[in-house]
């Protein structure tokens, strides 16, 4: 080839990725898109979920100053059924509703059982919690490894968190309650509820070790979708990998946990499918922190999003 039709080539290629280039970032700064960003579709006050193969719930504490009993009804109005987060003060309410805590609390996330000092009190919080959810109906209760405390090695921290959760773990089967070990991610510190730096149970590999050592049919992993995408990605991949091990699953925007919109990276709707095709039946949480004026409309999109 000559060096004329070489060059002229390569002008060529290049004034194509340039036109692209140019074409593309017109169409980003064109006004109906930034207000299809800004505003997406939003479903009206009277929306209800349609398909129902993701069973859906919302975490409480997220749409606070919200008094519960406004939430609960919006919830109720949805479809929706079930919630979690709220004081077990709701759950006869949430019972009167056909509706059930998705997943009952215990005893927090920063003081587990990675510390032996800390067993008898996670311990009475668990049964505790074991007893609530069997009395409301709840299928789960939620389970921590706590911060890492002194100098106990990783393999240490493993036993003694495996050590206590068989404590538990036979009223579990009682019951017919599963414990959930919620996996956190440890690189956001900017906000409480964002990340939890110091938190032991930050990958999900390890946490999945941890159920397998409790040997429990009633022993499962808490799937944070949010925290999944920061500490290891490949959500989908993972959903699939570890489906015989999920028994409850929580939904956040990311980064930021904000809304399920197109401001950040996870595309929900094909991970709700995955979900569907795993063969997963449990709930799945809106655990997002409303960064919307209308809380009660930003949630309706979650779901309606969902709803696949």
């Amino acid at each position: 080839m000559s060096s004329l039709r070489r060059s002229a080539g390569a002008i060529s290629r290049r004034g194509f990725v340039a036109g692209a280039a140019a074409a593309c970032a017109g169409a980003a700064i064109a006004p109906g898109n930034i207000q299809a960003a800004e505003k997406p579709a939003v479903p009206p006050k009277d929306y209800r979920i349609q398909n129902g193969r993701i069973r859906q719930s919302v975490m409480g504490w997220c749409f606070d100053p919200m008094p519960t009993e406004e939430l609960i009804e919006a919830c109720h109005r949805m479809g929706m059924p079930a919630m979690e987060g709220i004081d077990k003060k709701h759950y006869p309410r949430l019972r009167e509703l056909g509706m059930t805590p998705g997943i009952v609390g215990s005893h927090g996330f920063q003081k587990g059982p990675f510390h032996r000092d800390n067993h008898a009190f996670c311990i009475e919080k668990l049964r505790e919690g074991i007893r609530t959810a069997a009395e409301f109906g709840s299928p789960n209760v939620i389970c921590f490894t706590g911060y890492r405390e002194g100098k106990i090695s990783d393999e240490a921290g493993m036993q003694s968190c495996v050590d206590c959760w068989k404590q538990v773990i036979g009223l579990a089967e009682e019951k017919g309650v599963n414990l959930c070990l919620e996996h956190l991610n440890t690189r956001d510190a900017t906000h409480p509820m964002k990340g939890h730096p110091g938190y032991f149970g930050d990958d999900m590999d390890l946490c999945i070790d941890l159920v397998k050592r409790v040997d429990s049919p009633r022993m499962k992993v808490l799937f944070d979708v949010y925290h999944v995408q920061i500490m290891n990605g490949d959500v989908i991949r993972r959903i699939r990998q570890y489906k015989d091990y999920i028994g409850h699953m929580h939904a956040a925007g990311v980064p930021g946990r904000g809304e399920l919109d197109d401001t950040q990276e996870l595309n929900y709707p094909a991970i709700m499918r995955a979900v569907v095709e795993a063969g997963y039946t449990g709930f799945v949480a809106q655990e997002f922190i409303p960064t919307w004026p209308d809380k009660l409309a930003a949630l309706r999109h979650a779901v309606r999003l969902c709803d696949v």
